[in-house]
């Protein structure tokens, strides 16, 4: 792995992988949704890709949890399906999220970024603990490579690669 590589998030599969159809990629990684992540993958035709990743921020059912999660970014990966090179082209876009109202609800900002970028947020609760003082517990955490990490594993054991594009076209 080269450096550009490395800073792109390029990864390329292991050695004698037979590389799968594109139908094949395409339908394992809609595979990967299910009601209870909190994100979706879907078609990605009105946003100039193939498929689309991101968290379910809009979704009425995943507004409490956002909003208590102290997330402070939104990401949305494009994806483009090389056929010829069997590569998964992936574009990772991120926006500042903000809180507005009472009861709270999640804005997105004109703030852009774009490229591969780690957001974890987590929640600590400070108690006492026997004579020792305070212990503090995580009750909470919430990393956006939960994302990411099925997505490129899944291009990866398909034997394509998962290009991480920062600059140029999708």
């Amino acid at each position: 792995m080269g450096l550009f590589d490395k800073l792109t998030g390029t990864r390329r599969p292991a050695d004698g992988i037979t590389p799968a159809s594109p139908r094949d990629v395409r339908a394992a990684l809609l595979g990967l949704n299910r009601p209870d992540l909190p994100y979706v993958i879907r078609d990605g035709t009105q946003e100039d890709a193939d498929l689309v990743a991101e968290w379910r921020l809009a979704e009425p059912t995943w507004q409490t949890f956002f909003v208590q999660s102290q997330l402070s970014r939104a990401i949305r990966i494009r994806m483009r399906l090389d056929h010829e090179g069997h590569e998964v082209r992936a574009l990772e876009e991120g926006w500042e999220i903000s809180r507005v109202g009472s009861p709270q609800t999640l804005q997105i900002s004109t703030q852009y970024t774009r490229g591969p970028s780690r957001t974890i947020s987590t929640r600590w609760t400070v108690h006492r603990a026997d004579e020792a003082g305070l212990a503090a517990t995580e009750t909470f955490r919430f990393d956006s490579s939960d994302l990411v990490n099925p997505l490129r594993d899944t291009v990866l054991k398909s034997g394509w690669i998962w290009r991480g594009v920062v600059f140029g076209r999708l």
